[in-house]
């Protein structure tokens, strides 16, 4: 799994997974029931992870969507 994108902007992520779901792109979203230890103040960051083989198709997607600014750093 390759993470996408780090974010505590809830819209973003909502955003983010209706653009992969769009594309048939799988994708996991971690740490979204952290709220219920942090206390729902938004403190800790969403995690949103794609496979390996899609990767690339979803950097892309992002990009075209504006949203490259938000791409974590693809080592």
């Amino acid at each position: 799994m390759r993470e996408l994108v780090r974010t505590n902007d809830i819209v973003l992520v909502s955003a983010v997974g209706a653009l992969l779901d769009g594309a048939h792109i799988h994708h996991l979203v971690l740490d979204q029931n952290m709220s219920v230890l942090e206390g729902s103040i938004g403190m800790l960051p969403r995690r949103i992870l794609v496979h390996e083989d899609d990767n690339r198709e979803a950097r892309q997607i992002l990009s075209d969507a504006g949203l490259a600014h938000e791409l974590r750093a693809d080592d």
